[in-house]
């Protein structure tokens, strides 16, 4: 029997480690051959649906690249279908929602989510990983409000967020009901991927950063406290992440989250030095890993030196997703290279 690697979990609840653990945003899938090959057969749709499938693809980074931690192998979409939203992801371009939401009565539509039955798929493939596969922790992760109502109201991806911000502004009872819908969601789908075995949660708010902090904290933080006080009681290591988000790490950091995901944009050792408390997760521009390996190591190294020498818990990651044309090797590399550096 295969002993259970708990070094990302401790290093989450800011504890000291032998070694710095690491995992990699969006690991699974896109530049793996194996995975690339499933997909001239099924679909994205299709594996994800079909747990053992799912768990094999969720499973692959571990193997291949040894890191500390699997997450699940799914879309922040998968829960808006069974909510009445009607979602297509569209190649090159994302998901895309042809009826979006404009009025109140949209709103008030939107169903509530029974996990186990509505989003069976996605409980089995955790249970399968969790209780057969994976001898690291499994992180469950969900959309984040403000992200997932982006979509829901632009009708898709969007640079400005113009539509969003203007019902944040001008519509603040349907904003604020909109929030109620998708803040209940999060919890009841987060809590049962933890049911289900997953060992921690990465909330993605991705889009966040397109607001300003006064505004976080009247229209958003409030249904973040709550999402995040909800999963507190699960006893489990929270991480929030979001792009472009340096002017929000204040507000990040009075959050009951247990860690903060940093992009590339801010350093460890700024974050630190912002007053950032937390356990901090990054943040390697994924850029780099396009680059040669001498590249590589020495920002690597400048990363890793500030995690490890600034005080409180550290998780290395990248400041955000694997890129398609990433080679595997680099990754595999990448990792061997951050267990020995960081190796005490």
């Amino acid at each position: 029997m295969t002993t259970f690697n708990d070094t990302i979990l401790r290093a989450y609840n800011g504890e000291k480690t032998d070694y710095t653990p690491l995992w990699f945003m969006r690991q699974a899938g896109r530049s793996q051959p194996e995975y690339l090959k499933l997909k001239e057969k099924y679909s994205l749709f299709e594996i994800t649906h079909q747990p053992e499938l799912c768990a094999y693809v969720t499973e692959l980074p571990v193997q291949n690249y040894n890191t500390d931690a699997a997450i699940l192998y799914k879309d922040i979409m998968s829960p808006l279908p069974p909510m009445g939203v009607d979602v297509e992801i569209k190649s090159g371009i994302g998901p895309v929602i042809d009826d979006p939401i404009r009025t109140m009565q949209d709103i008030q539509s939107l169903r509530p989510i029974n996990p186990e039955e509505d989003l069976h798929y996605v409980m089995d493939t955790i249970r399968i990983l969790t209780k057969e596969k994976l001898s690291v922790p499994l992180i469950g992760f969900s959309g984040a409000p403000f992200t997932l109502a982006s979509y829901m109201i632009e009708g898709g991806p969007s640079k400005q967020y113009n539509k969003t911000k203007a019902m944040m502004y001008s519509e603040p009872k349907m904003w604020f009901a909109l929030m109620d819908k998708l803040g209940d969601m999060v919890i009841d789908y987060t809590k049962a991927q933890v049911n289900a075995g997953a060992k921690a949660i990465q909330i993605f708010d991705s889009w966040v950063g397109a607001v300003n902090a006064q505004d976080y904290r009247v229209f958003i933080r409030p249904v973040m406290e709550r999402i995040f006080e909800a999963l507190k009681q699960e006893g489990i290591p929270t991480i929030l992440f979001g792009i472009g988000s340096r002017h929000l790490l204040n507000e990040f950091n009075e959050l009951p989250v247990s860690t903060i995901g940093l992009d590339w944009r801010t350093s460890i050792q700024e974050a630190r030095e912002m007053g950032i408390d937390k356990t901090l997760q990054g943040n390697l521009d994924p850029a780099f890993l396009l680059a040669d390996w001498e590249t590589i190591e020495t920002r690597t190294k400048e990363i890793l030196d500030q995690g490890m020498n600034q005080s409180g818990g550290y998780v290395f990651n990248l400041g955000h997703g694997v890129f398609p044309e990433v080679k595997p090797e680099t990754l595999k590399r990448l990792a061997s290279f951050i267990h020995e550096y960081t190796r005490s």
